[in-house]
């Protein structure tokens, strides 16, 4: 087995110098990662050169999975201290949906799923009750963060829609969902991180601590270093939790006719953020619904097949509804009151009055909601499809501009895939770190997260869905809606500095820090690596900034 892999490491250290010119010396190379192991099988290749919005692939060399944060670091430090240099992406659990932990010419390190000889994580979760914290690996997917958690009663105060995302790729981004507008997005909960810059130092940084680097990995996506551990900051959550199932979630669906009033009853319910919680939902999201197949097929849990939401049956605003989506957790000590908290809320409302369907579900259930329809996708073959998603910040002074648009006109009656949309609360966003959202107290997210199908259907065709997304910025700047784009996806340096506005700045000064070889991320497309040729099909010398 050792000779084996021996002889593997050192075939892709040969590829490596071949292909790129690397001129470190090889068996510095070996000792660096031969705690993990650096692979150029071609499975593995192939896994790192696409991801989950299957419209872009790339040409990696080779895949490392890490033993320690030391071959990360070991890793990076060859690639910055070589003369030729190659670049290095960090790969969660391939989510991204336009190649941004992709590399061309490379080394892919597969974050998640743990070293190839143990299968378990480069460093497995710890939870200390005193301090109300977890550290976690940052490859560890956050539904495993979950359990190991709820083992102590403790729980994530913030989270993502879908936990099968590993922690270093939603602190890179920022980790958003309904719990946002309570304790904000992810990055807003972390304590502490591990970062690989790309000089390949293995760094410790806090608000304290290299302050600097903290905030410019947080929601920086990738471009200043690899995060190898996270302190994420918990909760208490009953322990019965994970062992009886007991503590519950009543998941509450509204439907709007009426857009001002489905936005103002949303935002209303944002502001309820520091109120006991007797007196505010733990939850607040929601979704447009243009195509009336979608309510049924997708909320199958609310409305039945036998007795069907028919957008028709309610005076809709020009054939769109909303629906707010609600959450209120309980156990047996408020399972005597939660009835009456939710009715007072509900009285505050302004919905359609027939409209209000629910369902009691247990709490791990309903965080881990979206894998349960996964599965049932990916049964139907309609998982691996290309997804051109489109997630925007709309300013919360335009979402009605944007309702008229683009609900209402670009869209159209028909649509493949989910519409999200919920607002949030500026002030739960730390303006320090890297995101960059509108400068209004409230916005909202828009997620178009749509899947191309082949079904015959012109509309639900990759091309057409990508036009129409084209379509919707471009009615956006057209209408001076100054919206930001939420796991960005730029191809010229002018949209970039335009995304990061008056932000750009010290986000070119942070790179140069961390990353004065702009290795880290090139998928991302915002730098060309210095002294490697650009093939990502952009024009290298466009991007460079020297």
């Amino acid at each position: 087995m050792a000779t084996t892999k021996l002889v593997l490491i050192t075939f892709a250290i040969c590829r490596l110098i071949l292909t790129v010119g690397l001129t470190v010396d090889p068996t510095e190379l070996l000792r660096l990662v031969v705690d993990g192991q650096l692979s150029v099988d071609p499975s593995d290749v192939d896994t790192a050169s696409k991801d989950f919005g299957l419209m872009s692939r790339a040409a990696p060399l080779a895949v490392l999975h890490p033993a320690s944060a030391q071959d990360v670091a070991g890793l990076v430090r060859a690639a910055y201290s070589s003369p030729h240099g190659f670049t290095v992406s960090a790969r969660g659990h391939g989510h991204s949906i336009n190649g941004q932990a992709q590399t061309n010419n490379g080394v892919v390190i597969q974050m998640s799923g743990g070293s190839l000889r143990s299968g378990r994580p480069a460093q497995a979760a710890r939870v200390s009750e005193k301090g109300m914290y977890v550290d976690t690996w940052g490859g560890e997917l956050w539904i495993d963060v979950l359990r190991s958690t709820l083992e102590y009663g403790l729980a994530p105060k913030s989270w993502t829609d879908y936990l099968y995302l590993t922690v270093g790729g939603t602190l890179s981004n920022a980790g958003i969902s309904g719990q946002a507008f309570n304790y904000g997005p992810q990055i807003s909960n972390v304590h502490e991180l591990d970062v690989v810059t790309g000089k390949g130092q293995l760094l410790t940084c806090s608000e304290e601590q290299n302050s600097e680097l903290f905030q410019a990995v947080l929601g920086g996506l990738g471009q200043f270093g690899i995060i190898t551990r996270a302190r994420i900051a918990l909760e208490p959550s009953p322990k019965r939790v994970y062992l009886s199932l007991s503590y519950q979630v009543r998941w509450i669906r509204v439907l709007y006719s009426n857009f001002s009033a489905f936005t103002k009853d949303q935002e209303f319910l944002i502001s309820l953020h520091g109120q006991p919680s007797s007196q505010k939902f733990d939850y607040v999201e929601g979704f447009v619904i243009v195509d009336e197949g979608l309510i049924n097929n997708w909320r199958s849990s609310f409305f039945s097949a036998s007795n069907p939401v028919k957008i028709t049956s309610i005076d809709s605003e020009g054939g769109v509804l909303y629906c707010l989506e609600i959450t209120k957790n309980y156990d047996e000590s408020t399972a005597d009151t939660i009835d009456k908290e939710i009715e007072d809320l509900l009285e505050k409302l302004d919905f359609v009055p027939t409209s209000v369907f629910t369902t009691d579900l247990p709490y791990v259930d309903f965080l881990d909601r979206v894998h349960k329809a996964e599965l049932k996708l990916r049964a139907k073959g309609l998982w691996d499809v290309p997804h051109p998603w489109l997630n925007l910040f709309v300013p919360k002074s335009r979402i009605s501009d944007f309702n008229e648009g683009v609900f209402k006109g670009i869209l159209g009656n028909k649509t493949s895939g989910p519409i999200l949309i919920y607002p949030m609360n500026k002030d739960k966003w730390d303006q320090s770190s890297s995101v960059v959202t509108p400068d209004e107290d409230i916005f909202y997210l828009v997620a178009l997260l749509r899947t191309a199908l082949d079904t015959g259907d012109e509309t639900h065709t990759l091309e057409h869905l990508t036009n129409q997304n084209r379509q919707i910025l471009r009615f956006c700047v057209d209408a001076g809606i100054e919206v930001k784009q939420y796991l960005p996806h730029y191809t010229t340096q002018e949209e970039w500095m335009d995304h990061f506005g008056d932000k750009w700045a010290r986000f070119y000064k942070r790179k140069m820090e961390f990353d004065p070889r702009r290795i880290l991320a090139t998928g991302q497309r915002i730098f060309s690596p210095s002294s490697v040729s650009s093939s990502l099909g952009v024009g290298g010398d466009k991007l460079s900034i020297s």
